[in-house]
């Protein structure tokens, strides 16, 4: 799957419900990935939302690679059928300064590999590399 001519993604908020409604029509139908981000933002389209997946769920030409993945804050007004008829999955930070920059540092994003990679220009300046890791790393920590 080429993914990036099959991934389609749109930040919810005010005025954007005919264009997320479009997105999911063309998904179903070509298979794409439709991912709805914030949509804790949208409260007054979430009942819309609904009909839309229950529709979808009811639909039998709905293309079989077709994905509809959502992203949202804790909202008591998200739908609950959407909640039951869905796969969740949650994340939560770390609890403190230290687990948050052991999280960091044992990310999957931070490996030998990509580290050798930076470091295999014409200048190799490991200590400003390592400071501005950590830096970085204990900026993201905070926030």
């Amino acid at each position: 799957m080429n993914f990036y001519d099959k991934f389609y993604y749109k930040s919810l908020g005010q005025g954007q419900e005919r264009v997320a409604t479009e997105m999911i029509e063309k998904g179903k139908q070509q298979g794409n990935w439709v991912l709805l981000q914030n949509c804790h933002l949208f409260k007054s389209w979430m009942p819309a939302l609904e009909v839309i997946c229950e529709k979808t769920r009811e639909d039998t030409e709905v293309h079989p690679d077709f994905r509809l993945i959502m992203t949202s804050m804790p909202a008591d007004y998200f739908p609950s059928a959407i909640l039951q008829n869905g796969l969740k999955m949650t994340t939560e930070p770390p609890r403190g300064l230290k687990a948050n920059l052991k999280r960091s540092y044992t990310n999957s994003l931070i490996n030998e590999e990509t580290f050798v990679s930076c470091m295999s220009g014409k200048t190799n300046n490991q200590a400003a590399f390592n400071k501005l890791l950590f830096g970085l790393c204990f900026f993201h920590a905070l926030l």
